[in-house]
């Protein structure tokens, strides 16, 4: 498994998506639920990821939302992938896929199984009935290769909030109304099923990784599920928005560091200009600082990453920026994905 340098980054282009801890035995303290683990589980789906440009390789977790290959988990687990594998874990069937959507600041993704038909389906259940000390499993993928680990806990609290960092992109977001569960979710398990003693999912786990960090951390979250089902019938009716993009992210092809830029400071500096990419065709190239996208004014990496959202390959965007001589320059990018 390769290891990514945290401060070259490559705005909406990679991300290692769920470096694994080390393994425990993926039964323990699963017992109680055996039950509702049996109801989910079939509906599992185990997804295995490549980022080509920076050889690295990552894992991760999701489940179906129909018998035709539609599969819901976290953006951070397939952001920046070239290759998406997903092993149906009832069917023991395993597919290539790709993304349909995500939303980047609430941390969904839908992604579709190439091929797919006739996979069981998850059972879903409410997640405004969810009541904090009940009994939940989070089934993942922190175990790549080996059957699907079961993290068994209870609810401890309800309408968290929490601040996720991703050190690739720069980029920060607040995820808020989370489930708080008191189980060991680890890097895999991002993306995969929140059981309660019924049976039902009411929740998508999002787990912190090498990459992708929480504050506070240690502890278990998850999206609940009415929250991430509404963001998938938004994707899979393909109506993009103002958080919500359609297909895979847009390449501007800009890398920056993390930390470069504090709040209110105008402008993000590029630390690297991809070769043959959309920004060194247009002119940029390291040291200079990228202030604007269409007139729009950037002041972070995170708003670098939001504004390329709202983008799609073949648009043509236009740049402003300051050299390294001090002098403001323009020009025209055409984006691509």
């Amino acid at each position: 498994m390769a290891r990514l340098n945290p401060y070259r980054l490559l705005i909406a282009l990679i991300a290692v998506i769920a470096l694994v801890a080390p393994i425990r035995p993926a039964m323990a303290s699963a017992a109680p639920l055996d039950t509702a683990i049996a109801a989910v589980e079939p509906a599992v789906v185990q997804i295995d990821t490549t980022i080509d440009y920076q050889h690295a390789i990552g894992a991760g977790t999701g489940f179906l939302l129909n018998p035709s290959g539609e599969v819901l988990t976290n953006f951070h687990v397939v952001q920046g992938a070239d290759v998406i594998t997903a092993h149906n874990v009832g069917t023991d069937q395993s597919f290539g896929a790709e993304l349909i959507g995500y939303d980047r600041t609430h941390d969904i993704a839908l992604i579709q199984l190439r091929g797919a038909s006739g996979l069981p389906v998850a059972p879903l259940g409410d997640s405004n009935s969810v009541t904090v000390g009940e009994p939940a499993v989070a089934i993942g993928n922190a175990n790549p290769g080996g059957p699907p680990t079961r993290e068994a806990g209870v609810i401890t609290q309800l309408g968290r909030s929490i601040e996720a960092k991703d050190a690739l992109t720069g980029a920060s977001d607040e995820l808020t109304g989370l489930i708080e569960v008191a189980a060991n979710v680890r890097a895999g398990d991002s993306g995969g099923p929140l059981v309660n003693a019924a049976g039902q999912v009411i929740g998508v786990t999002t787990a912190a990784t090498v990459n992708y960090r929480f504050a506070p951390g240690g502890k278990g979250f998850a999206i609940p599920v009415n929250q991430a089902l509404g963001i998938a019938e938004q994707i899979r009716a393909r109506v993009p928005s103002d958080t919500v993009h359609i297909g895979p992210p847009t390449l501007l092809g800009v890398g920056v560091a993390a930390g470069d830029q504090g709040p209110g400071v105008p402008g993000v500096i590029i630390r690297e200009a991809l070769r043959g990419g959309p920004a060194e065709a247009a002119g940029l190239t390291s040291g200079d600082i990228l202030t604007s996208i269409n007139g729009t004014p950037l002041d972070s990496a995170t708003t670098l990453t939001r504004v390329l959202d709202l983008y799609y390959p073949g648009n043509v965007v236009d740049l402003t920026w300051i050299d390294k001589t001090g002098q403001e320059r323009t020009g025209k990018a055409t984006l691509t994905s």
